[in-house]
C-alpha cells in the first residue's frame, strides 16, 4: 500500500540510431532529461572514447545534484562541459574497473533498455539519430 503513495518517476521512451543498429531507451524524468526531450530528434556523428560514444548536443545544462563520474553499461549521460550526450556500455579510458567513467562528473538522463554489447563494433564518427517515441 506504502508504494502507491510514493512518487512515480516517469520516463520517456526513445529510440537510439547508431549506424544501422536501433536501440530502444529510456529518458528520466529529470530537467536535463527533459530539455533533450523537447529537442528531438537529434542527428550527430558519434566519437568513441574507449566504450562510450558521445557527441555535443545543442542543450547546455549546468550540473545537477545528481551529477556522478561512474556509470554503468548501458546507461545515457549528459556531460556539461561538453554539452555531450553520452552512451556508456563498457570501460573508458578514464575507467579504473570495467564501469565506464566520465573525465569529469555528468548527468544521468536515462538507460538503454536493449543489450549494448554491438554498439562495441562502432567506428568513430557513426552516425547517431536520437527520436522520441510516442507511447
Amino acid at each position: 500500500m506504502w508504494l502507491d503513495s510514493m512518487p512515480q518517476e516517469r520516463s520517456s521512451t526513445i529510440r537510439i540510431i547508431v549506424g544501422e543498429d536501433t536501440y530502444w531507451a529510456e529518458l528520466n524524468d529529470t530537467p536535463t532529461a527533459r530539455a533533450i526531450l523537447e529537442a528531438l530528434p537529434i542527428e550527430a556523428s558519434g566519437n568513441r572514447w574507449g566504450d562510450e560514444i558521445y557527441f555535443p548536443i545543442a542543450i547546455h545544462r549546468p550540473a545537477e545534484p545528481d551529477a556522478r563520474a561512474e556509470f554503468d553499461p548501458g546507461e545515457l549521460g549528459y556531460w556539461p562541459p561538453g554539452n555531450a550526450f553520452c552512451i556508456f556500455f563498457g570501460p573508458t579510458p578514464a575507467s579504473t574497473g570495467p564501469q565506464p567513467m566520465m573525465a569529469s562528473p555528468g548527468i544521468p538522463i536515462g538507460r538503454i533498455l536493449d543489450a549494448v554489447e554491438p554498439l562495441k563494433s562502432s567506428a568513430h564518427g557513426v552516425a547517431v539519430r536520437i527520436e522520441f517515441i510516442d507511447s
